[in-house]
């Protein structure tokens, strides 16, 4: 089995720290495969727009086909790329950040092999809407590398904060600006940030003018997260709207899979999986009154969500498992096309 992987983001400056890199390297330590970036943006002296990713690369993605049984494109959002339609060989569409209430391109995808998503929400949207070709693939890591440690609560609750903002829109969007807010107002709020070396100096004019240097660290560099979350109470992850984070963001499932519960907004759809087993809290709105109404959630129950999250976390999200879900969805594709005269 010969797949090509496809990212429409720019290449991260640190991929051993951000999701889509993780996940496609344990996918093609797996199943081999090459990884192509099909944003142009990287090298363009003026923006290319998201209708144009990946035409640069056409003659060289049609050189590569000649060998290929499958391409493999992971995307945020259920965004229509044309390049996709030029393409010889069967498109798995991967939409890593969850299905918005509005309707895609049915057309569009319709057309595609497959289309995988990781959370039951989106996967319910898009069957409602017609799409019979969708799979629910939930995501995994390799959880060999936690191990679970208590931290007992004492006078402050320690909460690292992944996900880290790409934009400057999106410190309020990925609720870093109402994270911030909150621990003005809560002095027993530490936050560790893990950073990923983009709008660093951003982060840091907003904490030195909030007066946070005493509560607020930035981590902006490689750590072992195992080690950094031993240290730590429970890990955030916000957003104000589906798309801009992952449907189940990895700095998540690392907390979970070292037994630290998590505290995430409704937005991003594995607040109904944290709810469902209970191995951590879910908010309303991204804004620093919810999240310390949350925080308080966590404090008042800890020893209990601690627990729940000592259970699923090396249970649930399995690297071994998303492997195998992807597996089935490649030999189902390859089936569906033997068959076709």
């Amino acid at each position: 089995m010969n797949i090509l992987y496809h990212l429409t983001v720019l290449p991260p400056k640190m991929p051993e720290g951000e999701a889509l890199s993780q996940e496609i390297t344990a996918l093609r330590n797996y199943f081999g495969g090459e990884l192509i970036y099909l944003n142009p943006n990287i090298a363009s002296p003026i923006y290319l727009p998201r209708l144009l990713f990946g035409f640069h690369k056409l003659k060289y993605l049609r050189q590569l086909e000649s060998n290929l049984d499958l391409h493999h494109i992971y995307n945020p959002d259920a965004f229509p790329f044309p390049l996709l339609r030029y393409l010889r060989r069967p498109v798995i569409y991967s939409i890593s950040s969850g299905v918005k209430d509005r309707r895609p391109n049915l057309a569009f995808f319709s057309s595609l092999a497959a289309i995988a998503v990781a959370d039951e929400r989106s996967l319910t949207r898009l069957r409602a809407w017609g799409l019979d070709n969708v799979y629910l693939v939930r995501p995994g890591i390799n959880t060999s590398r936690f191990t679970c440690s208590s931290l007992p609560l004492q006078s402050e609750i320690r909460v690292m904060v992944g996900s880290a903002p790409w934009t400057t829109a999106q410190f309020r969007t990925k609720g870093i600006d109402a994270l911030l807010e909150a621990a003005q107002l809560n002095p027993r709020l530490r936050l560790f940030f893990l950073w990923r070396g983009v709008l660093t100096n951003e982060m840091m004019n907003r904490v030195q003018a909030m007066k946070l240097e005493q509560q607020v660290e930035v981590i902006d560099k490689q750590v072992d997260v195992n080690q950094t979350l031993a240290n730590i109470h429970a890990t955030v992850a916000l957003a104000t709207t589906p798309g801009i984070i992952k449907s189940y963001p990895h700095s998540l499932l690392d907390s979970l899979a070292a037994g630290k519960p998590v505290l995430v907004s409704r937005a991003i759809p594995m607040s109904d999986y944290v709810e469902e087993v209970g191995c951590g809290v879910a908010i309303e709105t991204v804004t620093a009154t919810d999240i310390l109404t949350g925080i308080d959630a966590l404090i008042q129950d800890y020893e209990k969500l601690q627990g729940v999250a000592q259970d699923v976390g090396q249970r649930d999200f399995s690297e071994q498992g998303m492997i195998a879900s992807f597996q089935q969805v490649y030999e189902t594709v390859l089936q569906k096309l033997r068959r076709k005269p």
